[in-house]
């Protein structure tokens, strides 16, 4: 099993597929040939219906090291390489029978993101960058381009000097995402910060030879997709907004703003780089401005009317020593107290 799964691997390399894809189903396909050895199982052919549905059970009830279960993602994850694998083993004809075909699959669910950032806030993280030296400079440039243009992580890393046409307004995405390219626009102030560091902080950072990669550590090299995670969420808490999150957090606050201010998620689609709207809809979702004013618009109890408003005690220990609530405390007790008077009550 192990050497098929090499040739596999090797199949998929001369048909186009990324080096992340590769090494990512050599890690699922990797766990079951390694249950499979348990359990005594050493060629494709001992391989059954039965035994994968068996091993699915396995997934469902295996616990990591903090004792977590795996989530229905990660199982569908470590399913569906073994699909490929076998269609493709079935096809090459080293077994008779595809024994995954009929293999049902965990549901998925959509997941909205946990946290956006709002605009207030993502300029907090900005602004805190010390652009005075070249590596806050060069924070600062990372932050507005992710921003502005909603570039995966990877996207970033390999972003080159010659893929930046400013003068255009433009960002050339060279062989994202499924080995296409695709133009992004790129607005004034982020165009306006990625001069300035390649002017002023990406010289004092680049070391010979230079293969014009835009953005370098303080080594002056190409970063890592880890490394930029870390100087992102590293900026993201500095500001102290009580929401984590890295590169892909910016990237969802990009296209949430953008669908809230009224941008068609058929153009968002094409600056993420979508392959279907689908993905792309998840910030219909998210963008709950649009929503809330229909709310506030339509809804008879959106506002306290006069006379309404509430006089509820503040709870046990929550006043004490607390100014901020003590004033707010006050203002409702006021504001209850006017209405009172205005109904005679």
């Amino acid at each position: 099993m192990e050497l098929l799964m090499y040739e596999h691997l090797d199949a998929l390399r001369v048909r186009g597929y990324s080096e992340f894809t590769v090494k990512n189903r050599l890690v699922h396909i990797g766990f079951f040939i390694e249950w499979a050895y348990e359990h005594g199982l050493r060629e494709p052919i001992e391989v059954t219906r039965p035994v994968l549905e068996r091993y699915q059970r396995y997934l469902f009830f295996y616990r990591k090291k903090n004792g977590e279960p795996l989530t229905f993602r990660s199982q569908h994850a470590r399913l569906v390489p073994l699909r490929v694998w076998f269609r493709w083993m079935t096809r090459q004809n080293h077994i008779l029978h595809n024994p995954a075909s009929e293999i049902d699959l965990p549901r998925l669910g959509r997941t909205l993101p946990k946290t956006i950032l709002s605009v207030e806030e993502v300029e907090r993280i900005m602004t805190l960058c010390e652009v005075e030296e070249p590596i806050g400079l060069r924070n600062r440039a990372i932050l507005e381009t992710i921003y502005a243009t909603g570039l995966r992580r990877l996207e970033v890393v390999r972003l080159k000097l010659f893929d930046l046409q400013l003068d255009r307004g433009l960002i050339l995405v060279n062989q994202g995402k499924g080995k296409k390219d695709r133009y992004v626009p790129i607005g004034e102030r982020a165009a306006a910060w990625l001069r300035k560091y390649i002017a002023e902080a990406r010289p004092q950072l680049a070391i010979e030879p230079d293969d014009f990669t835009a953005f370098l550590t303080a080594d002056g090299e190409p970063f890592s997709r880890d490394h930029l995670t870390y100087v992102v969420k590293e900026r993201i808490d500095a500001a102290k907004t009580g929401k984590g999150g890295a590169c892909h957090l910016l990237r969802h606050c990009m296209a949430t703003h953008m669908h809230e201010n009224g941008a068609d998620i058929r153009f968002i689609q094409q600056i993420l780089g979508h392959e279907d709207i689908k993905t792309t809809q998840i910030y219909t979702q998210v963008a709950l401005r649009a929503l809330q004013q229909v709310y506030a618009a339509t809804h008879p109890a959106a506002f306290i009317e006069p006379g309404c408003a509430p006089s509820l005690p503040a709870p046990k220990g929550f006043l004490s020593g607390n100014p901020a609530a003590e004033a707010l405390a006050a203002a409702l007790e006021r504001d209850a107290a006017e209405d009172r008077e205005e109904t005679g009550d």
